[in-house]
């Protein structure tokens, strides 16, 4: 029997596998846990940026109305059961322990991927669990990705950039075939894809499952309010109209994913018997965090120093995040940085070398990390000053060192950059 932290050390060896895409790896799985994905009803999100936030923000508003609400994410900051919860509460270590052990045999004969199994793990405790409805995030993709074995109620796609561009195609219309996907028989879209030419592919596969298409970019909102803490509002979104609406996400880019949320919520009420009611929405969106453990999208970390975080991974997810920090009118940063070798850098660093007052450069533990040096170079070019790190866990450390008491930090990059800084500070703070 595989002990919990055996159980974590055989997950993350698949990792040395890579990617595998097409739906045979995981369907094998789940055969052996006898398909647990058919027996709870889904909502189904895939699209470049703004898919994590959208799927927390729809969960907390279903979790808010009482449904048992699972929500599967990827990836995790700190700890592996970030990626799957029930209500907000990650999975227990037992139950991972459980499921570790029922799939070890397939898992050694059969070399699954990371992806797969934790996919396979999280649809089986939904379905243990009796979720009423479970709201999962596609991981790459969504043609081919492990979580496309589900039939949904409503499919989402949040919009597309470039990105992973070697694996989904060279042009926005090649990422939209790969990303719509996820479109099934008959089962509504909604999209925020507001370019002409990827928005055409996706009618054209709506068209061909009879599935209806919803456009979630005709919408008015007008911002009443917005600081670290969140944005108060007012919005109209298809039939939904709302004033004074707090949503506990900092970031006037947030906007765009809340007019999704929300003509997903009438197309699902529409489609389905799960209703959320107004006042379950207003509570549910005033607090996400709370009710879906969502972090590291503009996240206070500390105080003095202002530290804040935020997993800005490509580059049109920097450019809403720079946008955002000068309407918030904060100082000017440090900013510590980090990201993966394949992204688009040099755009990156352009946009935070006109917010930044200075910059560490980091790579996180992770064979996928650029490395320090050549984030110095790039900012450096931007006229920037700019340090180098040798660990993330010295980067912060220099970053306090510079700003004093009284500065401000920024985290941002990759998903590891930040979750390494939240386990370092959790270390600190302990």
């Amino acid at each position: 029997m595989l002990t919990y932290a055996q159980s974590i050390q055989l997950l993350f060896g698949l990792e040395r596998l890579g990617m595998k895409f097409g739906l045979r790896g995981i369907s094998r799985l789940l055969s052996e846990l006898k398909n647990p994905h058919t027996k709870f009803p889904s909502i189904h999100i895939a699209g470049t940026n703004g898919k994590g936030s959208t799927a927390s923000m729809i969960a907390a508003a279903l979790t808010a109305a009482g449904y048992r609400t699972g929500l599967y994410t990827s990836p995790h900051l700190v700890n592996f059961e970030e990626r799957i919860r029930i209500g907000g509460k990650t999975i227990p270590r037992k139950a991972v322990t459980e499921l570790a052990n029922r799939l070890q045999g397939s898992i050694k004969k059969h070399s699954p991927t990371f992806f797969e199994v934790t996919t396979a793990m999280a649809f089986a405790w939904f379905a243990e669990e009796e979720v009423d409805i479970a709201v999962v995030e596609t991981g790459l993709g969504g043609r081919l990705d492990s979580t496309n074995v589900l039939r949904p109620l409503v499919s989402v796609i949040t919009g597309i950039g470039m990105e992973h561009t070697e694996i989904l195609g060279d042009s926005l219309e090649k990422i939209a075939f790969e990303k719509g996907g996820i479109i099934k028989k008959g089962v509504p879209c909604v999209t925020g894809i507001s370019e002409k030419r990827p928005l055409g592919i996706i009618r054209k596969i709506c068209r061909q499952n009879r599935a209806s298409l919803v456009i979630a970019t005709h919408y008015r909102a007008k911002v009443r309010e917005s600081n670290l803490d969140g944005t108060l509002l007012d919005i109209v979104a298809g039939r939904t109209s709302l004033e004074k609406l707090r949503i506990s996400l900092a970031g006037t880019y947030q906007i765009r994913n809340l007019a999704i949320v929300l003509e997903t919520l009438q197309t699902l009420a529409s489609a389905s018997e799960f209703e959320v009611q107004e006042v379950a929405l207003r509570k549910g969106l005033s607090a996400i965090q709370q009710f879906t453990g969502l972090t590291g999208r503009l996240t206070v970390l500390g105080e003095r120093p202002l530290i804040v975080a935020d997993v800005a991974h490509n580059s049109d997810a920097m450019r809403n995040l720079c946008d955002t920090w000068k309407r918030l009118k904060k100082n000017k940063p440090i900013v510590v940085f980090g990201v993966a070798k394949d992204k688009d850098y040099t755009s990156m660093v352009r946009d935070l070398a006109r917010i930044g007052d200075q910059a560490v450069a980091v790579a996180a533990n992770t064979s996928r990390a650029r490395p320090a040096s050549d984030l110095v170079a790039a900012f450096e070019r931007h006229k920037c000053k700019t340090r180098a790190a040798l660990s993330v866990e010295e980067g912060m450390r220099l970053a306090i060192q510079l700003a004093g008491n009284d500065g401000t930090i920024l985290v941002t990059g990759s998903h590891f950059v930040v979750g390494e800084v939240m386990a370092a500070l959790g270390r600190k703070r302990a």
